[in-house]
């Protein structure tokens, strides 16, 4: 069998629609968005179809779009242009002990210039209480930041509840959407949020490419400045062919996200179901809520195993996994995420993340658990 690609939550394949898209405008259009020639008219049609496309798959109006050059820079423009907004250079912020590095770095940062942060714990399973949200809250907090789903179990959090809490104490509320979007229906004018991030490459689009939905009326300070491109928002000539490559895997996602969470809901299953007739139900742990999940995302631990040492051995199958977000998978520090959820020392060492998507099928999920199953009882008695 040819080499399996479990790791859709660090990146996905790009759909062709999506790279036809992008080639179409490499090769055929040149001109710079705020040139006021043909050329430059062609390009700023482009983008602004694709600022369309865009707001209409999340629910909003195309002028609450900001094209950005991902999730990370799209979370730190919503911190970052919050924080400054209006002159402030004091307040507090609240968000969880499970957020991506790119929202707990970023508060990091945010600390040593002098605000303060409160991070909510998540119970065993990975989710947020919203009342530990509502008792967090000070009369100086000005901004909750939470993730939509988390990237490393794919827990859905409780998002409507809180947000309904921030309304009502006129906190802005920003939801990072980057591993949900495309997996769950997004309606931002409906939703209790201000501020939405998401990128391109978590829903078959390019890498490098995001966009930030603000809600009318919603205060940011610019973290880029130059030119007036995004309305003052965003400096810097636009990347045509990623924002209609991210329009265009946007439009398809939003588009059929109840055919996708069937056939990754099926994948999950086969997967679990062909774990647990090969090693027997006792051999693996499956981690965060049953529930409240995303069903591209399955993190589960094989106590008797290591997690590098059974990462080098599937690799060495021709099986691509991770042990949890793509940028820190590097290094050899126990998942945050998991640590937070106070989970068992043989349960945090042990930790695997399988996510699904485009191109997978029932048959690798069956080859993927028999090398499992051999490189569990090779192994086990070892670790």
């Amino acid at each position: 069998m040819n080499r399996i690609y479990l790791d859709h939550a660090a990146s996905t394949p790009m759909h062709p629609e999506v790279a036809q898209t992008m080639m179409d405008i490499m090769t055929g259009q040149f001109g710079n968005a705020s040139s006021v020639h043909a050329f430059g008219r062609d390009a700023k049609r482009t983008v602004s179809a694709a600022r369309d496309a865009v707001a209409a798959s999340l629910g909003c109006k195309p002028e609450e779009i900001i094209f950005t050059s991902g999730g990370t820079e799209s979370d730190n423009l919503a911190l970052f242009g919050t924080a400054t907004a209006d002159g402030r250079t004091s307040g507090h912020i609240i968000t969880t002990a499970i957020e991506h590095h790119a929202v707990l770095h970023a508060c990091d940062e945010l600390e040593k210039a002098g605000y303060e942060v409160t991070y909510v714990p998540v119970n065993g399973l990975g989710r947020v209480n919203p009342v530990d949200v509502e008792a967090a809250i000070r009369p100086d907090t000005f901004l909750i930041s939470m993730m939509y789903a988390n990237n490393e179990i794919g827990v859905i959090q409780p998002i409507h509840e809180i947000g309904q809490i921030a309304r009502e104490r006129g906190i802005v509320f920003h939801v990072d959407a980057v591993q949900a979007f495309g997996h769950v229906h997004i309606d931002c004018q409906t939703l209790p949020i201000d501020m939405l991030s998401i990128s391109g490459h978590k829903i078959n689009g390019p890498q490098g490419m995001g966009a930030l939905y603000i809600r009318q009326g919603t205060r940011i300070q610019p973290l880029m400045h130059g030119g007036l491109q995004e309305k003052k928002r965003r400096a810097g000539t636009e990347n045509i062919a990623g924002i209609a490559g991210l329009a265009k895997a946007a439009t398809i996602a939003s588009a059929s996200i109840g055919e996708r969470s069937a056939h990754d809901t099926t994948l999950r299953q086969t997967l679990l179901k062909a774990l647990g007739d090969s090693l027997g139900s006792d051999a693996f742990v499956i981690n965060g809520d049953p529930e409240h999940v995303l069903p591209n995302v399955l993190n589960v631990s094989f106590p008797e195993i290591g997690t590098e040492t059974m990462l080098m051995n599937l690799d060495m199958e021709g099986i691509a996994a991770a042990s949890g977000s793509a940028c820190t998978s590097g290094s050899l520090e126990l998942s945050h995420v998991l640590q937070a959820m106070n989970l068992p020392e043989d349960v945090l060492n042990s930790a695997i993340r399988f996510s699904f998507g485009l191109g997978n099928t029932t048959e690798e999920m069956e080859y993927t658990a028999k090398k499992i199953e051999t490189i569990w009882k090779r192994l086990r008695t070892r670790y």
